[in-house]
């Protein structure tokens, strides 16, 4: 299957003015920007409605509570109309199916609805970091056992680290959407994440779309380093 991998920024920030000045910047330079916990509990919803503006969502709250609180949640953040928005799969099945069916009653049939992504496993999470919170799986494992869970209950799409992309292909298909953080250009620092890959190996890997904070937003100049991604998976 034939795909064109797409750049998220994510604009990790704190400051309204430094993310609007990002997201003005990098407009028409990435396919979407991400807007999380940071910037949304710093500044309200309001300035993720105007920082956003022009650009695709990916709203990234990660939501994780009881079904009727994370559906209701989402009902509350439809104003938004982020392109995709995050929840964790870790949740369980029921609260997957109520989130999907809050979506589909905010934004009814021949409207745009946005794409449901479950969390499986954080980057930031190693095989022993796993150990630590009580699951004896290794990352890959313990993505396929939430990837599953996910797709059954509702979920379009998965957030996974670029080394499981071929597992949950091949466990799950191509229809699946799976949006892939964790990405570092060839020569950045790694930071906190564990599992990671170049935006040419994600994309080779089969990766619907990247996720890239730092490596744009602490450039020398964003909008090249942007664009020099957009070139290497246009190449990949």
């Amino acid at each position: 299957m034939s795909r064109r991998t797409r750049l998220i920024a994510a604009l990790d920030t704190a400051s309204r003015s430094t993310a609007q000045h990002w997201a003005d910047s990098l407009k028409n330079n990435v396919d979407a920007i991400k807007l999380g916990l940071e910037f949304t509990y710093a500044c309200g919803l309001d300035a993720v409605k105007t920082v956003s503006a022009g650009h695709e969502l990916f709203l990234d709250l990660k939501l994780h509570d009881i079904p009727h609180t994370v559906a209701s949640g989402l009902t509350a953040l439809a104003p938004l109309r982020p392109a995709l928005t995050t929840i964790h799969a870790s949740g369980g099945s029921e609260m997957i199916a109520r989130s999907r069916e809050a979506l589909e009653s905010a934004f009814p049939a021949g409207t745009k609805r946005p794409k449901l992504l479950a969390v499986t496993v954080l980057t930031s999470m190693n095989a022993e970091g796993l150990l630590d919170i009580g699951v004896n799986a290794t990352p890959q494992e313990q993505v396929l056992r939430l990837g599953k869970l996910a797709i059954s209950a509702g979920a379009d799409g998965l957030v996974c680290s670029a080394h499981e992309i071929a597992p949950l292909r091949d466990a799950l298909g191509d229809e699946p959407v799976l949006v892939v953080p964790g990405i570092r250009p060839a020569g950045s620092a790694s930071d906190d994440q564990k599992r990671i890959m170049t935006p040419a190996q994600a994309a080779q890997a089969g990766a619907d779309w990247i996720v890239v904070g730092r490596p744009i937003t602490k450039a020398e100049d964003p909008v090249l380093a942007a664009r020099a991604i957009m070139e290497e998976l246009a190449s990949a």
